[in-house]
């Protein structure tokens, strides 16, 4: 049997979890067992799920069975960590408990060996899309998600069906510029954080970004029911070294 070193850190994001795409469903739940419990820590860095209507929803099965991988991690004793994206920024405090997990702002910096890491899920850094930053202002308003959250649950989703077609749309017309994070966002989070590091995800676009003496690492999204098959994560050790990983590490059938 192969040893797993045990890492300080791991981050994930951009799963998109929903009914419709099992095979991501068992990576993930695959990646919990394997990888997961090994770690000290585990951060889900934004849009683990496709969208999250609010905390009333957690008696979905598929919701719960999501949540039940979670906290079984954080059971077996692996600190995990949270932060929204810009699918499923309405968890809140009931996921948080079912989850045994622990919700953080946007950005949030940890300290590992020689590194100081920002951690964000990276939405807020496009800035050039202008008309998606207004709705973020907007939706990220606590008046505007106790409202939200006040609705039906059926109504919720219908109204969340809506927004994503509308983004789908939306996205089609967007150029790879426009839905990018921008240098001048970037520079800021250094400069704010005092961080040498960034991890981030929601641009899709898996990568390390030199900026000057600086690294950004970009997460992959997690694709499994459509090609091509993509996703991965990053490990973080406890001297500062950074590790990608991928899905094919997985025992997945």
């Amino acid at each position: 049997m192969t040893l797993i070193a045990r890492p300080f850190a791991l981050f994930i994001s951009d799963l998109h979890l929903q009914v419709s795409h099992p095979r991501t469903l068992e990576a993930f739940l695959v990646f919990m067992k394997e990888r997961a419990v090994h770690a000290e820590r585990l951060y889900l860095l934004g849009d683990i799920f496709e969208y999250w209507a609010g905390d009333d929803d957690l008696a979905d099965p598929f919701n719960a069975q999501v949540a039940a991988a979670i906290r079984a991690v954080s059971d077996a004793g692996t600190a995990v960590y949270w932060m929204a994206g810009n699918r499923d920024f309405l968890v809140g405090d009931g996921f948080a408990q079912a989850a045994g997990l622990q919700l953080l702002q946007d950005p949030h910096v940890i300290e590992a060996g020689p590194r100081t890491v920002a951690l964000l899920h990276g939405d807020a850094q496009c800035t050039l899309d202008t008309a998606y930053m207004a709705f973020r202002a907007q939706v990220r308003q606590p008046a505007w998600q106790a409202n939200f959250l006040g609705m039906p649950l059926a109504q919720r989703k219908a109204i969340i069906a809506g927004l994503r077609q509308g983004s789908r749309d939306a996205h089609t017309e967007k150029s790879y510029e426009t839905v990018d994070v921008t240098p001048e966002a970037i520079d800021a989070v250094f400069l704010d954080t005092g961080a040498d590091v960034i991890i981030h995800g929601h641009t899709h676009r898996p990568a390390v970004h030199e900026h000057g003496d600086r690294l950004r690492y970009v997460l992959p999204d997690w694709e499994l029911d459509a090609e091509p098959v993509r996703g991965g994560w990053f490990a973080l050790h406890a001297d500062g070294s950074i590790v990608r990983h991928d899905l094919t590490e997985l025992t997945l059938s």
